[in-house]
């Protein structure tokens, strides 16, 4: 039996010890179209489809697969939107012994060309807008890509909006020529459906099921391996944490988050799956259009992240919303700001729950109980079943923190979730990647800096690569953050370390107002008078119109300190 601090705050009805289902992610999918055959798995702009139209769909995606030579150790790209093709394409994959790798829509050029070499994909799906067509096409003769399969958003829309779509877009949509490098969706889905299934493997975590790369804030994206086995058990632990909350086969779950991030793929997509759920798809966050949703095809859950729950606060009908449907919304990707939590809970009555985790683990961590009345205010939640999550010495990797405020460390989470390894990188695994002796599995350094109370709750301090080290003391952008954002006129904030001739470094305010609303540095200062120590106190402030945002929506830093890093470099000269 266990005996961690955090068991005493679980909710009523929440164990700790977790069951792994012993199936492939394709099986756990298969079971449910069993069970839930009739019932509408995807509502794709007013076109529904069933568990049993993706069973059908996704047979004929796999034996069209195996046709190309997909099998066992054969790498086939996605480079798609949330649309049905993405998973119909991704369990076709999986089901004809594939691995998927998962491409960004917002990679440039440079990143594409890495991830085709590095991820030795032969093979990739993607459609014929111009956002995507073009920039796979340009890699023709430059990478090892073998084969492009182009799909049209047309393929899955209702009638007549199916017929209008080509005319009524016809600026937006690339014309590809039909040779043998190309191939269309529908062409690979020509077939029976009959296809050679791939055993399962003895060990759930011994088979690498998704190459899913992490952005990183320098260098080049590196792939996590993600394996059946600690995808299953990342989905098995958000269901056993919901449960209570939950009705499998009746609900339905707003998907505008991309299926191309793990967050969306595992947590929305996969819980979905095993639950019986329909999924809302969104190809891109057209928040008229969600907003719209809301109201009218009354989700019981919102997965998103704070810039989404932002956009909705921002939104003129959101004081008119009616959003008593709404079970659970949930925040992950970043840290949810808590002006932003008490707002949209305020606005709307749902409530909003934050979630911890990485790409590395697959993506659950921590996360907070759905009962508001036990919630503590700055804690990203509690370690989710089956999940140990120490604090350990920055210096002394091995030596576990008490806990306390005061004992900042290392974020480090061992359980069944976390990843195989990083793809072809000895080394960073080595890194990051260590054994724990009292649990069978892996243990991650996360880079997150935080702590734990005596009860078990996780408060994030910062990432350890953006602590800014001022005059010898530790500066954490997010406490700073945290402040800006009670600032009226704040919308948007980053912070950021940048050079400073006296502290060495010191924290830079990056900030987007709130419509017709102003900000002067000094007024700012002011504002954080008592709630920062001055060793914290900001040296600067920009206003800009937008601030960086990653492929999911989260804010960007990667992109401001390459700036003012060019400044400096500049100055110097």
């Amino acid at each position: 039996m266990s005996n961690y601090p955090w068991e005493k705050s679980y909710p009523p009805g929440v164990k700790w010890e977790l069951d792994v289902p012993k199936k492939t992610i394709h099986q756990t999918f298969e079971d449910s179209c069993a069970q839930y055959g009739d019932r509408p798995f995807t509502d794709f702009l007013d076109k529904m489809l069933t568990f049993r139209d993706y069973k059908v769909a996704s047979d004929k995606a796999a034996a069209g697969f195996q046709k190309l030579g997909v099998g066992p150790g054969v790498h086939v790209g996605l480079y798609l939107p949330n649309t049905p093709h993405y998973i119909i394409a991704f369990f076709g994959v999986l089901k004809a012994g594939g691995i998927v790798v998962n491409y960004s829509p917002l990679d440039a050029a440079r990143e594409l060309e890495h991830k085709i070499g590095d991820s030795e994909t032969d093979i990739l799906v993607t459609l014929d807008v111009n956002a995507l067509y073009p920039k796979m096409a340009a890699m023709r003769g430059k990478t090892r890509l073998k084969k492009l399969i182009v799909g049209s958003i047309a393929d899955y829309l209702p009638w007549p909006k199916n017929w209008l779509y080509p005319i009524a877009k016809k600026k937006e949509l690339s014309a590809w020529p039909r040779d043998d490098w190309h191939m269309s969706f529908k062409d690979l889905m020509a077939n029976d459906g009959k296809y050679t299934p791939h055993p399962a493997p003895e060990n759930l975590w011994d088979e690498v099921a998704i190459l899913q790369y992490t952005g990183g804030t320098t260098g080049l994206p590196k792939a996590a391996m993600l394996t059946h086995g600690c995808v299953m058990a990342a989905m098995s632990q958000g269901m056993a944490w919901t449960k209570p909350y939950t009705t499998p086969g009746t609900e339905k779950v707003v998907c505008v988050l991309p299926l191309f991030h793990i967050y969306a793929l595992s947590g929305i997509m996969l819980g979905a799956v095993a639950n019986g759920n329909q999924l809302i798809l969104y190809p891109r966050p057209d928040i008229d259009m969600i907003v719209a949703d809301l109201s009218t095809k009354k989700p019981t859950f919102l997965p998103g992240v704070p810039t989404l729950y932002t956009a909705i606060l921002k939104h003129p009908k959101a004081q008119g919303l009616d959003l008593k449907s709404l079970k659970i919304c949930m925040s992950g990707g970043a840290p949810l700001p808590v002006e932003v939590q008490q707002s949209f809970e305020k606005l709307t009555g749902a409530t909003l729950i934050e979630g911890y985790g990485l790409t590395e683990t697959s993506p659950t961590g921590a996360i907070c109980p759905v009962d508001k009345t036990v919630r503590r205010v700055g804690s990203c939640g509690l370690p989710m079943p089956g999940t140990i999550i120490e604090i350990r010495d920055m210096e002394n990797k091995d030596r576990v923190l008490p806990a306390g405020k005061d004992n900042v460390g290392e974020v480090c989470i061992i359980g069944p979730q976390v990843m195989k390894g990083y793809w072809k990188k000895v080394e960073e695994t080595e890194q990051v990647l260590f054994s724990h002796p009292a649990s069978n599995w892996k243990g991650l350094r996360t880079g997150d800096m935080g702590y734990m109370d005596e009860d078990g709750w996780l408060y994030l301090v910062d990432r350890s690569k953006d602590l800014i080290i001022s005059s010898g003391y530790n500066v954490y952008p997010r406490m700073i953050e945290e402040a800006v954002y009670e600032h009226p006129s704040v919308d948007e904030c980053i912070v950021i370390g940048i050079p400073d001739p006296y502290r060495q470094e010191a924290p830079k305010v990056f900030v987007k107002l709130k419509p017709g609303a102003s900000l002067t540095f000094e007024e700012l200062k002011k504002h954080l008078e008592g709630k920062i120590g001055k060793h914290e106190m900001p040296v600067a402030l920009e206003i800009r119109a937008e601030l960086p945002k990653t492929p999911v929506g989260k804010l960007s830093k990667k992109e401001l300190k390459e700036e003012e890093r060019a400044k400096a470099k500049a100055k110097a000269a």
